[in-house]
């Protein structure tokens, strides 16, 4: 047979792709079903995304609204009168901080000590959307309280928001230390009571004559006459 002779009919001709009696057909079919479920997968996987972050992002606006409104608890809202004293801490060094329950189980609370002596005590819940406040005493002359979730940031040592978008600075707890260094909480302020304001409401009619020294309004008296009795 000659160079340019053409083989007989069906003498190593060449395959059809497209012939459907192609030993490779089933190769391509499996492959195409497996573009189509990982295709499939990835759909799901995007769609379950999707849905989680509406999920949270539902919550966290819920919350918001929740607490902006008074529907949620707020550390220090109660009137039930002045809570129970309740020991913190067995010592508290400088830098050092402990997080704690008070007045009730469900109010987050932290102690800090900072580095000249002075005590701290603040409610641990953010007040922008609920989340738990840190310390961090690496941060600034006199460390920081510090909200993760949306960068929230509160002054040492009065509690005030210093940058990020909480609304309002923290509510106090009210610290005391005893001779033998133990730390105790005694009250707690709202956001933005000071800590006399604090004390007097809760004080009310549970304890007149601290009520009395204190200089609480409604008490009685002047304030020369109050401090002469005591």
């Amino acid at each position: 047979m000659s160079l340019t002779a053409q083989p007989p009919d069906g003498a190593g001709a060449a395959t059809d792709p497209a012939d459907p009696a192609d030993g490779d057909r089933p190769t391509d079919a499996a492959q195409a079903a497996m573009r189509d479920r990982i295709a499939a997968d990835s759909l799901t996987t995007r769609r379950d995304y999707l849905r989680i972050v509406a999920t949270v992002s539902g919550g966290l606006a819920v919350g918001g609204i929740g607490v902006a409104s008074g529907i949620l608890h707020r550390h220090g809202d109660s009137d039930d009168g002045a809570p129970e004293p309740k020991k913190v801490a067995d010592q508290l060094l400088p830098g050092d901080s402990i997080a704690f329950r008070y007045p009730d189980e469900e109010d987050r609370a932290v102690a800090i000590r900072l580095q000249d002596g002075t005590l701290a005590g603040y409610s641990a819940v953010c007040t922008h959307l609920a989340c738990a406040v840190l310390w961090r005493s690496d941060r600034g002359s006199e460390g920081e309280l510090y909200c993760p979730c949306h960068e929230g940031v509160f002054d040492a040592r009065t509690g005030e928001v210093t940058a990020g978008p909480p609304p309002r600075a923290l509510p106090k707890v009210l610290l005391v230390e005893e001779a033998d260094g133990s730390v105790w909480a005694v009250g707690t302020t709202r956001s933005g009571e000071s800590v006399q304001e604090g004390l007097c409401r809760q004080l009310g009619e549970d304890r007149p004559g601290l009520a009395e020294r204190l200089g609480c309004p409604g008490t009685g008296g002047s304030a020369a006459e109050r401090t002469r009795r005591t």
